[in-house]
Formats: C-alpha cells, sequence, structure tokens
C-alpha cells in the first residue's frame, strides 16, 4: 500500500513538471530569421531549425501528460478502490495544471527542459516519423501573431527603438498616415495667397512686388479670387520687355488646375504626377477658391518636415493666416456670433 501510494506521488509530481515546461520562442519574426540566414549567420539558422522542432516538443510534451495521467489513473484505483481512486484521479486531472503553473513547479520544470533541450531536439531528428505522427494527433503550434491595422504597424514603429532614427520614424509615420489626409490640412489658405489681377500692368514696381514674395507662380483672376483665369510665371516674366505695358493677361498661361479641399492626398500627388504642374487652385463644393495647394506643400507631408528655402518668410503659412496678416473682414464695429 505504501509503495503504491509513492508511486502515485510521483507519477503526479512528473505530471506537473512536464505540464510546467513552457518551450520559449523567439521574439524574432520568421521573416527576419530567414533574411538573416540568407545573409550568412549560423545563429539565425540554428534558431529556425529550433523552431521548426517546437512544433514537435509540444506534441511530445502532450502525449507525455496523457500517458501520465492514464497510468495515474490506474495506480489511484489500484491502490485506492474504485470510487476513492476514480475520485483522487479526477481531483488530480483538474488541478494538476493549476499546481504546475507554481513559481517552484515552474522553475524546477523549466531547468530540467532547458538542461535536455538540445538532446530532445536530437531525438526529435532521429525518429522524425514518431513525432510526425504525434504531430498529427495534437493541435498545430500556433503561427507568429499578424499585423492587423495600420495603427499597430505605427506603434511598432515608434516601438523600435535606436533601431530606426527620429527621421525615418517620421518619415515611416507620415507615410503611412499620407493616404488619410486631406488636401485643406495643407493647402496655402486663400487670406494668405499672393495673386494678380488679369488687368494689371506688369511694370517694374509690380515685378518687382512680386518677385519680392519669394513665389514663382501667381494666380490670375478676373474680378476677384474666385474666378482664377490663370496663372502667371517668373520665368516668363524674366523676358518681359519692361519699356512695353504688358498686362497679367498676356503673360500668363490660360490653364487652371482646380483640386476639391477634401480629396486625398495620395489623389493630389497622382494628379500633379499625371499633369506635371506644379500648383493647383483649391476648390470647395461650391466652386470657390479656399487656398492653394502646391507640389512642394504635398511632398512636405509625405516626409513630415519643411522645405525651407531662403525665400520663405515663414515655416508655416497656415499659422501666419491664423492671424489674419491682412485683416480679412475685420471692420471696426465687427461681431462675431
Amino acid at each position: 500500500m505504501l509503495f503504491m501510494v509513492i508511486l502515485c506521488v510521483i507519477i503526479f509530481a512528473l505530471l506537473v513538471l512536464v505540464a510546467a515546461v513552457i518551450p520559449k520562442r523567439t521574439g524574432t519574426s520568421g521573416y527576419e530569421l530567414e533574411r538573416r540566414k540568407a545573409a550568412g549567420e549560423s545563429q539565425a539558422a540554428a534558431i529556425l531549425h529550433r523552431e521548426a522542432a517546437l512544433a514537435d516538443i509540444l506534441s511530445l510534451q502532450r502525449a507525455l501528460t496523457a500517458l501520465l495521467l492514464v497510468v495515474f489513473v490506474t495506480a489511484s484505483v489500484a491502490t485506492f478502490g474504485w470510487l476513492l481512486g476514480i475520485i483522487v484521479a479526477a481531483v488530480v486531472a483538474l488541478e494538476y495544471g493549476a499546481v504546475s503553473r507554481l513559481p517552484m513547479a515552474r522553475q524546477y520544470g523549466q531547468g530540467l527542459y532547458e538542461k535536455y533541450e538540445a538532446r530532445l531536439l536530437h531525438l526529435t531528428e532521429r525518429f522524425a516519423g514518431v513525432f510526425r505522427f504525434l504531430r498529427s494527433v495534437t493541435p498545430e503550434l500556433p503561427q507568429s501573431p499578424r499585423l492587423e491595422s495600420r495603427e499597430e504597424l505605427e506603434h511598432l514603429v515608434a516601438q523600435s527603438g535606436t533601431l530606426l532614427s527620429t527621421d525615418e520614424k517620421k518619415l515611416f509615420k507620415n507615410g503611412l498616415g499620407f493616404g488619410t489626409r486631406e488636401v485643406h490640412e495643407v493647402m496655402t489658405p486663400r487670406s494668405v495667397i499672393d495673386s494678380i489681377a488679369h488687368k494689371e500692368l506688369l511694370g517694374p514696381l509690380v515685378l518687382d512686388d512680386l518677385h519680392k514674395t519669394g513665389h514663382s507662380r501667381f494666380p490670375v483672376f478676373d474680378e476677384d479670387i474666385d474666378h482664377i483665369v490663370g496663372m502667371l510665371h517668373v520665368q516668363d516674366m524674366l523676358t518681359l520687355d519692361v519699356k512695353r505695358s504688358i498686362t497679367a493677361e498676356k503673360a500668363m498661361e490660360a490653364r487652371v488646375f482646380y483640386i476639391r479641399e477634401d480629396q486625398n492626398l495620395q489623389h493630389a500627388l497622382a494628379a500633379f504626377l499625371r499633369t506635371h504642374h506644379h500648383l493647383f487652385v483649391v476648390v470647395n463644393e461650391f466652386r470657390e477658391t479656399v487656398g492653394l495647394l502646391s507640389l512642394e506643400d504635398v511632398i512636405e507631408a509625405m516626409l513630415g518636415r519643411k522645405i525651407v528655402d531662403e525665400f520663405d518668410a515663414h515655416d508655416d503659412l497656415r499659422v501666419v493666416a491664423g492671424r489674419n496678416p491682412r485683416g480679412n473682414n475685420h471692420p471696426e464695429k465687427r461681431e462675431d456670433v
């Protein structure tokens, strides 16, 4: 009787130790390991081999657990009789998993596994057919988690530490969100547009004022800014004869490209590439002019950084527009309601 009790205790201890083992998987993705292996890293090849054998190790663990449970039930019935033996076996079957999660059980079980892991891996190679059979009757090893959302990818980039520089992280973030941003977010607002009337004479003073703005293109309007009829280019004005009076209408390019303010930047970039133009007039649903969009604006949104040259007096014209430098709709007796 004493021998059988001791045998039951030993089987229970083995059951707990086997259940306490959790083979540790590498935190490196399979793609990265394959890349390193192709680059000649022997350590990556060894890790890949180990990861492939983990399914066999888990199959062996489940098979041993099932076998030990059967042996324990048999020994328990033989020791305590049918009624008490089945009750003891049922309690063990229900609670051995909880016992295996105790720190002491986890420490000893994991220590034994890590000590003999190399031999077990060799065993899986030597008896591949047996382990193939075991694998067919046990659940598959869960695959590495997949990325499920753009936000998750952005989180991974943010958590990449020193693997990526600050500029590279910013480039990734802006590139991922580029297709969801809209034109009105990056355009030059209507209130700070530098434009010229179509009947304006391009004399020395006007040309000097236009040059001081630092812009290379100017919308030409008829009546008001909501009726843009052309674009005046700086390079065309350089060839003008200052001794002859010529209007903006005569020197401008008559083609004007419009884009809706609610279009996304990916559409805007495709339009720039298709038209080979560098400046679009931004309109709202009523075809009213609300701003200008340049190719530079779109590139800046993609890179996440401003492209500032020697002519730029301000880093962000949207901030300037918010200060209302031209006093738009600013009479003395105004009242905002």
